[in-house]
């Protein structure tokens, strides 16, 4: 039973998650820790963090890790994964022979012109789950580590968007900064 409910939770943020991996971490995060407690949010911002550092989409990659850590299986993994992908794959296939034709369509325009904000909504969404006590800690628990986290996220902000740093470099430096100042 397990399986199924993995597979149609996969399932289903395959087919909303519109605007890729990042979109879909809000939506994972509401089935898998909120509705089905198959992960604690910590456990998911750790899945997180290590679906960003592997290669691959971080959509894919996270799928794969919540269905191991779900089921303790290999196959949870491989369930996960594949009901993630196959709404896009089924999708892609059906509308790409269509989708040349019918591009300047002002039908079709107008659904992607559509599709624009919600995918920002979505992305921003994302960018807020990720906000929490687990990566950032509480004023309230401990005021060094949450000032200390907020600098180290603002210094790779800034980093990346205004001086254009390699955003792998930034990760190293940020993971010494880390190493360094929460010793």
């Amino acid at each position: 039973m397990l399986y199924l409910q993995l597979f149609y939770t996969f399932f289903k943020i395959g087919l909303f998650g519109f605007g890729g991996g990042y979109a879909m971490l809000s939506m994972i995060q509401g089935e898998v820790v909120t509705r089905y407690g198959w992960l604690t949010s910590q456990e998911f911002t750790d899945i997180v963090a290590i679906s960003q550092m592997t290669p691959g989409p971080i959509g894919i990659n996270s799928a794969t890790y919540v269905g191991f850590t779900a089921t303790g299986s290999v196959w949870g993994s491989i369930i996960a994964t594949l009901a993630v992908v196959l709404p896009s794959f089924i999708l892609m296939l059906a509308i790409s022979k269509f989708f040349l034709k019918y591009q300047k369509h002002p039908v079709v325009e107008a659904v992607f012109s559509g599709l624009r904000p919600a995918v920002v909504g979505l992305l921003a969404s994302a960018a807020l789950v990720l906000m929490n006590a687990e990566n950032f800690s509480s004023p309230k628990e401990d005021m060094y580590s949450f000032i200390i986290s907020c600098l180290i996220f603002l210094i790779a902000f800034i980093g990346t968007r205004k001086y254009k740093i390699n955003p792998i470099l930034m990760i190293v430096v940020c993971g010494i900064a880390g190493l360094i100042l929460y010793q």
